[in-house]
């Protein structure tokens, strides 16, 4: 499918290899041409974020697709030192014409609203016809999958990143039921009423003056970090920052009101009422979710902080009126996925059913000594091989020596400098091109040597040791949103945020129960579809609560 610059769509089908299979036909829009062919089984377009948004303005749904943009940047990162390439279609097309490729369009601000001013895709060479561009790429995207170490896998992955870009769409419009009222109360209530003239709320201008008060009257921006430090020094005390850890090892009265000022100076910067203004409209908070937006495939979003709502915030997410959340975290997703991944025979037994996995472990391993065996196995996933976390290690490979040998495989490849790659075939770019994970593993020092045991080769080989885990449950993921997003069709519930083990799905009371069942069933299918007949069950706890605060932790 690709458009006509005039409102129109131009269409041809293709077979299974992606070549022509019938003529070219037209439609008079992208929802003309998606109702008018209910028989189709897979769209193939350039960017759902582009398509699908109008096709859901325009009340039509899609069950499948092919994104090339997607597409192109995993089989891109898959070649070797190709990854952050343009992805574009014009991008793929001058590749394989051996042209000069252009760069991506930059991505719109966050929370901007679209203008007549903002660049569109990267333009194709002149005269080159945009569906016949669209049929060659697509074709050979499909050629080079084929081609890939574990075809059927990077198959598997290049339809489920698809499918979550649906599923990223889907949510932007659907948008989390949000009471900017209760917002507005809870910032009234934390940090007071706002001043004239744009100056920072009360409770934030009382905290300051307190801090003043503290280093002797003298007037301390608690905001700058380097008049804190300042402030410190002034008092014989050195700081090397202002994080909160290391404040709290300072005995000082500055530091109480200072660290009370950090917290809610950060609630009022990032869910104040600028905030609320920006992201909330008709009673929904509409983040832009970025499907694959981290090295991991974890999702980002475009601003809107939609994965990192603070607790107190969270009291503002309320169902509508006869409705209810059901909100499920997946039990200890990163070591079930290691145990299917790793084909452990010890540990997939100890991941098998719903109990708590640390305990099993703990049973078999660490007399009975649950947060050592805790301790153990996330110390192999990220690499913590020092004093007792080495001990631990040694432990865990007596009685799981696939599984730890699996993450110190990877761990070594990353140190060598060699490609690492997911379950399925995703690929963790070269240290050159490595940016870092919203999980705060390290960035590469692109002017030193990423391999061997020189400093940026181990910090290279702890972030490939975790990589193989949280991105293969970057995958995994995807398969149950899509998994998800099928089981929930024909009710009324909606799924409305996600958040790497975390889904909430708003819905009538009546459908709770068939909520959470389809969320069992969900990622039943998903450990099937990733992984085949592993025995690794990956559960949730669920908790179908009238506001978001009221669901409880998962077991740690």
């Amino acid at each position: 499918m690709a458009e006509t610059g005039d409102g129109g769509v131009r269409l041809r089908p293709v077979d299974p290899s992606g070549a022509p299979a019938g003529p070219v036909e037209s439609a008079g829009g992208l929802a003309e041409a998606v109702r008018s062919r209910p028989e189709a089984e897979r769209w193939v377009w350039r960017s759902t974020a582009d398509a699908y948004p109008r096709l859901l303005a325009a009340g039509v749904r899609v069950e499948r697709c092919h994104d090339v943009e997607a597409a192109e940047a995993l089989l891109i990162g898959h070649a070797e030192g190709q990854s952050g390439q343009p992805r574009s279609l014009a991008a793929a097309w001058a590749r394989l014409h051996g042209l000069p490729v252009p760069a991506d369009p930059p991505v719109r601000a966050a929370g901007g609203q679209p203008s007549l001013f903002e660049p569109g895709p990267a333009p194709l060479p002149p005269g080159t016809d945009p569906l016949d561009a669209l049929v060659t790429v697509h074709a050979d995207q499909l050629a080079r999958t084929e081609s890939a170490g574990h075809p059927g896998r990077m198959r598997l992955l290049l339809a489920l990143e698809s499918a979550g870009t649906l599923v990223a769409a889907e949510l932007n419009r659907t948008g989390v039921p949000w009471r900017a009222d209760v917002h507005r109360a809870l910032l009234d209530e934390l940090l007071g009423e706002r001043y004239p003239g744009g100056l920072e709320p009360r409770r934030l201008a009382e905290l300051a003056d307190e801090v003043s008060r503290a280093f002797g009257g003298v007037r301390v921006r608690p905001d700058l970090p380097a008049d804190i430090i300042r402030a410190f020094a002034r008092q014989g005390i050195s700081l090397s920052s202002t994080r909160a850890w290391e404040l709290r090892g300072i005995d000082h009265p500055a530091v109480e009101p200072l660290l009370r000022y950090k917290k809610l100076y950060r609630l009022h910067t990032a869910h104040g009422r600028s905030w609320l203004q920006t992201w909330v409209r008709d009673g929904r908070f509409r983040p832009e979710y970025v499907p694959g937006g981290s090295v991991s495939g974890r999702w980002t979003t475009n601003g809107g902080g939609a994965l990192q709502i603070p607790r107190v915030i969270r009291r503002a997410v309320i169902a509508d009126p006869g409705w209810r959340l059901v909100v499920a975290d997946a039990d200890q997703m990163e070591p079930r996925i290691l145990a299917a991944v790793s084909r452990d025979p010890g540990l997939m037994e100890a991941a098998a059913g719903e109990r708590d996995l640390y305990a099993a472990l703990s049973d078999r391993a660490f007399a009975g000594d649950r947060e050592r065996a805790k301790l153990a196995l996330l110390g192999a996933i990220y690499g913590q091989t020092s004093g007792d976390g080495l001990k631990n290690l040694a432990d865990l490979r007596r009685r799981f020596p696939a599984a730890v040998a699996y993450v110190d495989d990877a761990a070594r490849a990353g140190e060598e400098g060699r490609l690492v790659r997911t379950w399925l075939g995703r690929t963790c770019p070269p240290a050159s091109a490595q940016a870092p994970d919203e999980a705060g593993l390290p960035q590469e020092d692109d002017a030193r040597p990423a391999y061997g045991s020189t400093p940026a080769g181990r910090a290279r080989g702890r972030f490939t040791r975790n990589f193989v885990v949280q991105g293969s449950a970057a995958d995994w993921a995807l398969a149950m949103l899509a998994a998800l997003r099928q089981e929930l069709a024909g009710l009324r519930a909606e799924l409305v945020f996600f958040q790497h083990d975390e889904v909430i799905v708003h819905c009538p009371e009546e459908e709770a129960a068939t909520v959470t069942a389809a969320i069992r069933t969900a990622s039943d299918r998903a450990g099937r579809i990733c992984f085949g007949g592993t025995p690794v069950r990956i559960p949730f706890t669920t908790a179908v609560v009238r506001c978001y605060a009221d669901a409880k932790d998962q077991p740690a």
